[in-house]
This record gives structure tokens, sequence and C-alpha cells, in this order.
């Protein structure tokens, strides 16, 4: 293959990865506002959303075994394509939890409201935002952004604990409201899960672009360095 080819496989592996995140979005939009508005129509398209992800989830995983194959790529390429894996995986376990969230969000339609929502808008608005910042950080080769969406995932945390810690005053005071208070928890888990993928996105962005493994900090490694990258083209 052309290197001009292989520069263009390796850039439609990425405009894949970004079709996938905004997809992904979209899911979180539409079963919060499904939650919001108590009006599940808002959230009809998503089962085929998530064909979509598991369709382009298979694209992925073939492409980058092809090009591993056929290309031996080596250095930043070859962490690109293990990357690409990762966050296609990554990607597509968040379209799950966005199924699971209006399974959730279908019991609570049942009932009625158990309390007005704010925090999980807000956290499924962050969760959201870390989703989008990760694959920005990607196309972008921004390591800063990538470490901002890691400094948020600690707002997500700390909304989900403020979540059931209400909720589990509410159950303690009235059992009628266990049912409702249990899916609100499920949905709060789920986020926080969405959260966490996002994360993992980001961390990869950085080993991609630094070759620095982020996901543990008190571990001593050394950063490769441009001499480990010459090593290895």
């Amino acid at each position: 293959m052309h290197e001009r080819t292989f520069d263009k496989e390796l850039g439609d592996l990425k405009k894949m990865l970004l079709k996938m995140a905004g997809i992904a979005e979209t899911m979180i939009d539409q079963a919060i506002r499904e939650l919001v508005e108590r009006n599940e129509a808002v959230s009809d398209a998503i089962p085929g959303f998530e064909e979509q992800l598991n369709r382009l989830q298979i694209d992925i995983d073939a492409d980058a075994m092809m090009l591993l194959a056929t290309q031996q790529p080596v250095a930043v390429d070859l962490r690109f394509i293990f990357a690409a894996s990762k966050i296609n995986s990554e990607l597509e376990r968040i379209g799950d939890l966005v199924v699971n969230i209006t399974e959730n969000a279908h019991t609570l339609l049942q009932e009625p409201p158990l309390k007005p929502l704010i925090d999980i808008p807000r956290m499924a608005e962050l969760a959201r935002k870390m989703v989008r910042e990760s694959l920005n950080a990607l196309v972008n080769e921004d390591v800063l952004l990538a470490q901002s969406v890691i400094t948020t995932d600690d707002q997500v945390d700390a909304l989900k604990e403020q979540i059931i810690r209400e909720l589990v005053t509410f159950m303690a005071a009235d059992a009628r409201t266990i049912e409702r208070a249990l899916a609100l928890i499920l949905i709060a888990r789920h986020l926080e899960r969405i959260a966490d993928h996002a994360t993992n996105i980001a961390q990869d962005v950085i080993y991609l672009i630094q070759g620095r493994d982020v996901r543990h900090p008190r571990v001593q490694q050394a950063p490769l360095g441009r001499a480990g990258e010459e090593a290895g083209r």
C-alpha cells in the first residue's frame, strides 16, 4: 500500500470513530430527554442507533486488523491502530449503557415523578461533553484537552454520590418510592460508567500522542521520547 493510501486508511478510521462518537452523543441526549420530558417516543430511534454503533465497531476492528496484517506499522501509527480498536470498544459500550438508561426511564415513566430532575441532566451533559471532547482530543492530538476530560470525571462521580445520598433519604422515608429511586440510582450509575469510558478514551489519546500510560499515575514509567520513536521506526 502506498504511503499516502495508508495515511488515508488511518484517516478513515478516525472518521469512523468520530461518527461513532456523534451517534453516542445523540443517544445520550435522547435518553435523558425522554426522562426529563416524560415522553417515551423521544428515544424511539435509540435501538437503530445502537445497531449503527455495532456495525461500525465491526467495520473498525476489521479495518484495524487488515492494516496490522498488511502494513506492519510502527511507532505512532501502530499506537494509533491499537488506540482506535480500544476507543471503538469504549464507544460501543457507551451505546449499551444508553440502552440501559432508556430501559430504566421506561420504568420511571409508568409512575408519577419522584422529584424534579436536576443533577441527572447535569451528569448527562457532563458525560456527553466528555465523549465529544475525548474524540476532539484525538483528532487534534490535544493532550491538555484529554487531561481536562480525565479531570471532569471527578465532577461526574461527585454528582452520582450526591444523587445516591438524596435518593436513599427518599427510600428511607417512604417505601413507596423505592422502585423509582432505584431506577434513578441505576441511571446515575450508567452515566458514571459513560464518563468512565470517555475517561478511558482520553487516556488512550494521551498514550497515542506521548507514549505515556496515565491509567496508574503512581506507577513509574519512562515516557516514550524521540529516541524511542526513532527506534520503533
